[in-house]
């Protein structure tokens, strides 16, 4: 068996079906963000353990579930909320923790949007660590997710699991990606100063999260990436075969990325501000430390 962690902050809307398909498994956690909604009222009608915590990051969330909250299996699946499990996904995870050698299985998602999967533009199969040995996978920040930190051999499910992205309206997705776009913004300016493109594994990568993870890190030095991602999506992926969803879809995902571009200029702008302010001639610094600064800009 393996027990099920739930991550939630304000999802009254999709905690109750997200909960009553996990509950194949007889050990179901939720962390909770805080919610100021109904989420843990309805979470606490069902046969669940409720923890809550502080939410930080993503990365940083996962870690601490994953170390203060005891669970009653050595496996683990994770769920967000609107995200659901179902019984052959299950059944197979119950197979798949039988291997010795593998310590955590990717999972693909199937997006659902506008009430349709939209298989082309969403870069399916897109896999994400879903399944794993508890003390042997931890999480670290990247942009407003996470990255996987595998103490061993990783491998595949052929299963996937379903993924409502919009199941509260547009204007939640709206307000969740203007969080998102900060954090980006950030990883972002990051990456473009200290990070490398690994030009062998986007071309030859041996699985499809090493070859995504490098395209990401291409994609953030592109000029003009909105423009880019959408046409990317909707010709090259395939997203006009999703049909309205698929370009509504498409539309969002490159005004996500102009959002971010918009907020690393703010942010440069900022901290040149910053810097400026800091030193001026007003300041207790020498007068010849800003005058070499003017000639640095």
């Amino acid at each position: 068996m393996i027990s099920i962690y739930i991550l939630t902050y304000n999802e009254e809307i999709d905690i109750a079906p997200c909960i009553e398909s996990a509950l194949l498994s007889d050990d179901i956690i939720v962390i909770d963000s805080f919610s100021t909604d109904r989420t843990v009222e309805i979470a606490s009608r069902y046969p669940v353990t409720i923890e809550q915590h502080k939410f930080e990051s993503h990365g940083k969330q996962r870690t601490w579930m994953l170390r203060e909250v005891p669970c009653k299996y050595e496996w683990v699946y994770i769920l967000e909320a609107d995200e659901r499990m179902t019984p052959k996904l299950f059944q197979e995870c119950l197979e798949a923790i039988k291997n010795a050698e593998i310590i955590g299985y990717y999972v693909a998602e199937r997006v659902i949007f506008m009430g349709k999967w939209i298989k082309h533009c969403t870069q399916y199969p897109r896999y994400q660590m879903r399944l794993f040995k508890k003390e042997q996978v931890w999480f670290s920040d990247f942009g407003h997710t996470e990255r996987e930190v595998c103490e061993g051999k990783t491998s595949f499910l052929k299963e996937t699991y379903p993924h409502y992205t919009s199941g509260k309206g547009i204007s939640r997705w709206l307000e969740k990606h203007n969080r998102y776009s900060t954090d980006e913004a950030r990883e972002t300016i990051r990456q473009q100063q200290e990070g490398k493109i690994n030009w062998q594994s986007l071309f030859f990568g041996q699985s499809e999260v090493e070859k995504r993870r490098s395209l990401k890190d291409l994609s953030l030095r592109l000029p003009f990436r909105p423009w880019i991602r959408w046409v990317y999506m909707y010709f090259i992926l395939g997203g006009i075969l999703d049909g309205k969803a698929g370009f509504a879809w498409c539309t969002l995902q490159a005004f996500y990325e102009y959002l971010i571009l918009l907020k690393v200029a703010e942010l440069k702008q900022l901290n040149s501000q910053e810097i400026e302010n800091w030193f001026s001639p007003d300041s207790p610094l020498l007068p010849e430390i800003y005058d070499n600064f003017k000639q640095i800009k």
